[in-house]
């Protein structure tokens, strides 16, 4: 792949409704990405492999669970700041911000909001630091869009739980120390439990021949008989809502990431379009290229206010799911929109692993269906204005 020569577009002068903090939190990621994950991605995506040495790094930038707070392990960061981490981490590749917003959003905020304070401090710190890596097992083979019909139990046993069924489409599953997963009691309500690697019965089979997230690793989990100690139970939340909560914050970050795979594109193309020559002038001297490039730095910039304006909602705590969705949908579209008709102005050599625009594209395939469909978003929007649910 070239060298990574990425520059971050800016139209609307956004950096000046950022902190010092949020900027040197968010050059920090950039400055990582290009040293430790620019120069090895497409290798990875090509093997289909995770690089698992960059665990450590993604540690050191913030990355997990940068806005939990210091006294387990995390940053202590605000929401916009999370954000700026998934941008730039995203801008580097979806699978390594999906191992990133995993860990953060789906297994070590389920830890602190839904856990006791023995849980929190057994797990967060160990996360925080890469030591261990986690997963979240919703998903499952027969229930994706519509996870309170999950058939995946736990039944009493007097000194433990006994967990059975199966989760599927989970990122970090065949490497993870530890699976948030959501399972339903005898009485059908749902509650999550913290299962560990090497508890018999657990096991994580590798999902394969994946066109999309190659360089995520993605997988199943497997519950035979588990028994789950009963202090491994999340006593704070049940029902549907904590897992649906843990998402916000999830969908919240992809939000910030989808930027980051369209900035990268839209630079590419840019860059691309002022140095290839064609009937003795560049390709950004017509009229076709530009009205492309224009329009991507319309829609980048546009998203980039959306995002912005939610972190400031969300650290004031006024956020609402609607609104998350919203912006998950909506920059997720862009990103996809804006990386096919980079792809388009590369022409040949956008399909090559010498460009980062094909990989964003076959990745953008699976963000804009995870955590949420494109189509269950519009939904949810649908529901948020009308009153009415349309979801069947």
């Amino acid at each position: 792949m070239r060298p990574d020569l990425f520059q971050a577009p800016d139209y609307y002068l956004l950096d000046e409704l950022l902190s010092d903090e949020h900027k040197m939190v968010r050059d920090a990621a950039r400055e990582w990405v290009k040293r430790e994950v620019s120069p090895i991605i497409e290798d990875y995506a090509q093997k289909a492999e995770f690089p698992k040495q960059i665990i450590n790094g993604l540690a050191e930038i913030g990355a997990f669970g940068p806005y939990i707070p210091e006294e387990y392990g995390g940053a202590g960061l605000d929401q916009i700041s999370y954000g700026l981490i998934m941008q730039e981490i995203e801008r580097g590749d979806s699978g390594v911000r999906s191992t990133a917003s995993v860990q953060s959003s789906l297994v070590m905020y389920p830890i602190w909001k839904y856990g006791n304070e023995e849980q929190r401090m057994k797990y967060l710190p160990k996360l925080a630091s890469g030591e261990f890596i986690g997963c979240f097992g919703l998903t499952e083979p027969d229930y994706g869009s519509n996870p309170g019909g999950m058939v995946t139990n736990f039944k009493d046993k007097g000194d433990h739980y006994l967990l059975n069924g199966a989760k599927m489409w989970i990122s970090n599953a065949p490497f993870a120390d530890i699976a948030v997963v959501w399972a339903k009691d005898e009485s059908g309500r749902i509650h999550g439990l913290v299962v560990e690697r090497g508890m018999e019965g657990f096991t994580t089979p590798e999902t394969h021949n994946k066109w999309s997230l190659r360089a995520s690793a993605t997988g199943e989990l497997i519950f035979d008989n588990v028994k789950v100690p009963k202090e491994n139970l999340l006593p704070n939340k049940s029902g549907l809502g904590a897992p649906l909560g843990c998402l916000d914050s999830a969908r919240y970050g992809i939000a910030w990431g989808a930027i980051g795979a369209a900035m990268d594109c839209y630079d590419t193309a840019l860059r691309y379009a002022k140095e290839r020559i064609q009937f003795d002038k560049p390709i950004a001297a017509t009229q076709l290229q530009q009205k492309k490039l224009a329009e991507m730095i319309t829609e980048i910039t546009k998203a980039q206010l959306l995002t912005w304006r939610l972190g400031v909602l969300r650290n004031e705590g006024k956020a609402t799911t609607a609104q998350i969705s919203m912006a998950k949908r909506n920059n997720v579209d862009m990103a996809i929109n804006i990386a096919r008709e980079a792809r388009q102005i590369l022409g040949g050599m956008g399909i090559t692993g010498e460009y980062s625009i094909m990989r964003h594209m076959m990745n953008l395939e699976s963000v804009i269906t995870y955590e949420g469909t494109h189509d269950i978003h519009l939904l949810i929007t649908g529901m948020d204005i009308t009153g009415h649910a349309a979801f069947k």
